[in-house]
């Protein structure tokens, strides 16, 4: 096969930083006391009672501190927390994987002073006003007295709404597990941010859920906000903090190139892998992006995503390495439950690294192999870091928002034809 790539040599790169606005959360305690402490906060919590604090499976900044400050002030109460997994079918949708999945995020009893309780049964506790089933987490719903949920507000990646990534969707598609996220994805990718509305309104009406800590990110993936809010005020209050975290989102700040190379994708960065928001391309097809590159290659999946390769679609080559870790029984579940069986899809898969962005190179249209505009980067979070071909130089330099901090230098790779 190697003669097939005769005359395609991957360029020299440079490295460069891009420059984002810059305000973070520097005492995360202080913050969390603060908004914890209000009484319409922490007064909903009674001696005695016992406390679900509900956790995704996204890796979310000073998530460990975040949710050991939760349990914290439950304690203080008099009262006892205890955390339940809330991400629909991730974790191959057993009670033992989504169990892994926060352990791997950090969030264990030794760290958070809780214990993890993880089942995949639920309970119904309401029908929407469209007649959809309405399902909590049957631990947070029959064995707790109060239900606190925490998650990240921020753009979702297949859809544009009123309520995207945050608590809504915790409530609606998190609590509701493998079974309630079924539910909202059943009729479309188009129908989820109505369903996402009409149920987690009806979860909140119905069962014990007390607040909601919503969480915002800045561009360099650092805490910007935590915000307490008192259940009733969840659908108001969430929609400004989305517009304020789609102001405050990251971007690879180019208009086009022929190949971009991300390093590792993974559940941990995005529910997609590699975020669309990011890489400007959406297999759902729901979202429509100016599109950044003509190819993706993508080298390696991610230790936390225990095998879940969802979202590969988006790649057009991949490395081998990238293909052993694919768990097709912690990938396929995602697909079977929003029915979105395109975003499975394995890309080309060639033997290393080399030859998996070589490959994206070759099957580029309309280029110059020897001037090809080409952008690496190591994940869809981290973008602060980056590395472009000589052929992107011009446009970086007439950016203020970019500093060039390297010599162009070729990459280095092993005797396997990985990346180092």
């Amino acid at each position: 096969m190697e003669k097939l790539f005769t005359g395609i040599n991957i360029p020299k790169m440079i490295k460069i930083k891009q420059h984002f606005d810059r305000v973070a959360l520097s005492d995360i305690p202080n913050v969390m006391n603060e908004q914890l402490g209000q009484e319409e906060i922490i007064g909903r919590i009674k001696k005695g009672d016992r406390v679900a604090i509900a956790v995704g499976s996204r890796g979310i900044a000073n998530l460990s501190c975040i949710i050991k400050e939760v349990a914290s002030a439950v304690k203080e109460r008099g009262a006892h927390p205890f955390i339940v997994p809330t991400m629909g079918s991730h974790g191959g949708a057993t009670g033992e994987g989504q169990a892994e999945v926060l352990a791997e995020l950090g969030i264990t009893e030794q760290s958070t002073g809780a214990p993890v309780v993880s089942s995949m049964k639920v309970v119904q506790v309401g029908t929407s006003k469209n007649g959809h089933p309405v399902y909590i987490d049957k631990n947070a719903y029959t064995e707790a007295d109060a239900i606190i949920v925490t998650g990240r507000i921020k753009p979702h990646t297949s859809f544009r709404a009123n309520y995207e990534s945050g608590l809504a969707k915790m409530i609606a598609v998190g609590l509701g597990k493998q079974v309630g996220a079924e539910i909202i994805h059943a009729a479309g990718v188009e129908n989820i941010p109505f369903r996402v509305e009409e149920i987690a309104r009806e979860a909140i009406d119905k069962s014990n859920i007390i607040f909601g800590v919503g969480i915002i990110e800045n561009a360099y993936d650092e805490t910007y906000k935590i915000v307490a809010i008192p259940s009733e005020r969840i659908m108001e209050e969430e929609q400004p903090l989305l517009e304020e975290a789609k102001q405050l989102m990251p971007s690879i700040m180019f208009d086009k190139c022929d190949v971009l190379i991300v390093d590792e994708m993974g559940k941990n960065i995005s529910g997609s892998g590699m975020d669309p928001n990011i890489i400007r391309r959406n297999y759902s097809g729901s979202v429509k992006h100016n599109p950044l590159a003509q190819r993706i290659a993508v080298l390696d999946l991610t230790r936390e995503s225990h095998g879940n390769a969802n979202g590969m679609t988006n790649a057009d080559t991949c490395s081998r390495r990238f293909f052993t870790k694919i768990q097709f029984e912690a990938t396929y579940p995602n697909p079977l439950t929003n029915r979105l069986a395109q975003s499975v899809k394995i890309p080309m898969v060639m033997e290393n690294d080399s030859l998996a962005i070589r490959a994206a190179m070759k099957t580029c249209f309309d280029v110059d192999y020897n001037d090809m505009k080409i952008i690496r980067i190591k994940n869809t979070l981290e973008l602060k870091h980056m590395l472009i071909s000589e052929a992107l130089f011009e446009e970086a330099k007439a950016n203020p928002n970019i500093e060039i901090i390297g010599e162009p230098e070729y990459m280095n790779f092993n005797e396997e034809g990985n990346l180092f």
